[in-house]
């Protein structure tokens, strides 16, 4: 499950642990083609990574703290520090790859 966060919910939903967050917003075709790939990741590895999204457009705060330019972004945090920036489409393949060095 991918969890939806907020500019007020987001620092604390992602100090602790591994947590995998997808900024995007609904206007995004590359951000569309994206999520079900996140969705399919969190099911698979749900039990060791915190899955979240953030919407840009609402909660610009937040986007603007880690210098969001472009989406969709994404940010693999551990322990509350962002440990890793992807920018732009990746396959479920090259993600997957990528947490698992963090777990």
């Amino acid at each position: 499950m991918v969890t939806e966060l907020t500019d007020q919910t987001f620092d604390e939903k992602t100090n602790n642990g591994v947590t995998f967050t997808d900024f995007w917003a609904t206007w995004c075709g590359p951000c569309r083609m994206q999520s079900p790939v996140i969705e399919q990741l969190a099911e698979e590895m749900g039990d060791k990574v915190f899955f979240s999204k953030v919407d840009v457009d609402a909660n610009q705060k937040t986007a603007a703290k880690f210098g969001i330019m472009s989406i969709p972004t994404m940010l693999i945090k551990k322990d509350g520090q962002v440990v890793d920036t992807i920018v732009g489409y990746h396959t479920k393949e090259q993600l997957q790859k990528k947490l698992e060095a963090y777990i």
